[in-house]
């Protein structure tokens, strides 16, 4: 193994494993001081370390990540067209009784969210900042590291693998199997589309477009099942 796979394997096994310990100190621990830590800790963690490793490590410049090649068309046409597919699953699973509303309702009302203006606030976090630091992380860090590894195409399903992993705890935590893997497949087709885009386009902006748009939709169907259509 060359000294760039290495690295770049060490740097995984640094980071991707934090998001996940998060989400489990969030749902299990989160009323402990132990847990709280542990969270608040995993996601300075996650943040810090592509920026100190690209520093000390790869000891390459800082960047915005610019889009020099584009791909903001490409990546609004991807977002809406997941985001086409998003509206559709929840329409079937409604239909089927697969999603049951009134429980969504009781799972905001534990944590504020069905409070409109909690709501508001939370998607316009989400949308704008949420999936910036998603795409820095998990885009411009994970699957360049994947992608020094195992190249670019391979690089495009480990990446999409490891974005998905975390989320496969959240929604288990909150929807029964069905939902859960429906859904977890749905963040595995994200993730490969947007690791796709930064290899295509050597930015994170075009995935950023294509991941607010997305966010915006599941925002959108959360309104409809906590509020009413």
């Amino acid at each position: 193994m060359s000294a760039n796979s290495r690295n770049a394997l060490i740097a995984l096994l640094l980071l991707v494993p934090a998001q996940s310990i998060a989400t489990v100190m969030f749902f299990w621990w989160s009323e402990t001081p132990t847990g709280k830590f542990i969270f608040v800790a995993c996601k300075f963690w996650m943040v810090l370390l592509p920026v100190v490793w690209l520093k000390f490590v790869d000891r390459g410049p800082l960047s915005w990540s610019p889009p020099k090649l584009g791909g903001f068309r490409v990546g609004a046409v991807l977002g809406l067209a997941i985001a086409t597919v998003i509206f559709a699953a929840y329409a079937i699973a409604l239909h089927l009784g697969a999603i049951h509303p009134e429980k969504i309702a009781d799972r905001a009302a534990q944590t504020g969210l069905n409070h409109l203006s909690a709501y508001i606030g939370s998607a316009v976090w989400w949308v704008t900042f949420n999936s910036l630091m998603e795409e820095y992380v998990w885009r411009w860090f994970v699957f360049r590291k994947f992608e020094a590894l195992l190249g670019g195409n391979s690089g495009v399903i480990a990446a999409a693998l490891a974005f998905t992993a975390h989320h496969v705890i959240v929604l288990a935590a909150q929807f029964n199997w069905r939902i859960a893997l429906l859904s977890s497949l749905g963040v595995f087709i994200g993730g490969a589309a947007w690791s796709w885009l930064y290899l295509r386009y050597r930015s994170i902006w075009p995935g950023y477009v294509s991941h607010a748009i997305v966010d915006a939709a599941i925002f959108v169907v959360g309104y409809w099942l906590i509020f009413g259509s």
